[in-house]
């Protein structure tokens, strides 16, 4: 064999190992993620003014035990958790998509409009005195109105894919603004809950809420793995995925709009929980390295584990009654977005 396809093959071997080795450090951090969500998940279930192990927990959780167990559990501590789950990880997963249909690593659903837009339509909605079930219709028909805005600014002025987060964060606080109006102008019993669901809350959550705003989410993160292989593609640019067959511009739009109703679906179970969506994705890289299937796995199981972890300091730790998770996650999240800021305005800006 000559010299260089002895290279070559050399190449691929180490190709090869590094992409093994990628793959197990994915399936190790995934195994131990899981590990301590259903620790945590048992805790969250088994603490509270009844008090139980997180096994007891656990087997109420299943209709096992102590019938005053299983009802506080499967009733008013289990809507919550589960709720906590889904939207962390609904939102962490729409952050990652985000960031790479943007190619910018501040892209997520605060930052573009999303969750501003969700608490919109859901404001809205209740202003009109509806049914909670029609609130995630309302928060995804929100999460589009923002889509608009974000495109139709983007598209009359030409802007560069990359600097969409700065059209974004206007149109972000532009509907802020109107959602704080409106809670001015509400009746003080809505505007009471109102300013709640804005702040992201996981108090008072129901069953039925749960199934309508889990079946949804669980809907458009399935759609979003099945689009992986085209995402992939569209990761090589989109002069090489044009080569490959594709169209960028209408697949990235279409990828987009699937992104921002799981977003909005999500916000649309928790209120807008801030910074999950952003911080998360940076956090997987960090464990197990560039994007794929498996790494989109381990960003839904972090997500809803950092969720989950939050609400529990807000219950059991933090001493204020009534504060949101929302506040929590936004305190842990602002350094990290300041320390992404500094870092992007470091790096070499990338052309569309």
């Amino acid at each position: 064999m000559s010299a260089p396809a002895l290279e070559r093959a050399a190449a691929a071997g180490r190709t090869g190992t590094s992409v093994a080795r990628r793959r197990a450090r994915t399936a190790a951090w995934s195994v131990t993620v899981a590990a301590l969500l259903v620790l945590l998940t048992g805790v969250a279930l088994g603490t509270g003014q009844v008090e139980m192990t997180a096994w007891q927990a656990l087997r109420a959780l299943a209709g096992l035990g102590d019938s005053g167990d299983v009802l506080v559990v499967q009733e008013f501590r289990a809507p919550r958790v589960v709720s906590a789950l889904i939207a962390g990880a609904g939102l962490a997963v729409a952050g990652s998509m985000l960031q790479r249909l943007f190619r910018n690593p501040l892209a997520s659903p605060d930052t573009i409009g999303v969750t501003g837009g969700a608490s919109f339509g859901a404001v809205l909605m209740l202003a009109t005195g509806a049914s909670q079930e029609l609130i995630p219709l309302a928060a995804l028909g929100g999460g589009l109105l923002a889509a608009l805005l974000l495109g139709g600014f983007a598209w009359r002025s030409r802007m560069a894919v990359t600097r969409l987060v700065l059209v974004g964060l206007a149109v972000q606080q532009g509907l802020a603004a109107a959602v704080n109006l409106m809670i001015v102008r509400f009746p003080a019993e809505l505007a009471s809950s109102a300013m709640q669901w804005t702040t992201g809350s996981l108090y008072g959550r129901n069953w039925t809420e749960v199934w309508i705003g889990g079946t949804a989410v669980a809907a458009g993160a399935a759609a979003v793995v099945l689009c992986q292989r085209r995402v992939a593609v569209l990761d090589l640019g989109d002069d090489s995925a044009g080569g490959l067959g594709l169209n960028p511009r209408r697949d990235r739009v279409l990828l987009l709009l699937l992104t921002i109703a799981l977003a909005s679906l999500a916000a649309a179970l928790t209120g807008p929980v801030a910074f999950v969506a952003l911080a998360v994705p940076h956090l997987v890289r960090m464990l197990a390295g560039p994007p794929t299937l498996g790494t989109l796995g381990l960003t839904a199981l972090t997500g809803a584990l950092l969720l989950l972890a939050s609400d529990l300091l807000v219950l059991h730790v933090i001493p204020v009654h009534g504060l949101p998770v929302g506040a929590v996650t936004a305190t842990l999240g602002a350094p990290w977005l300041l320390v992404l800021m500094i870092r992007q305005g470091r790096l070499p800006q990338r052309s569309s």
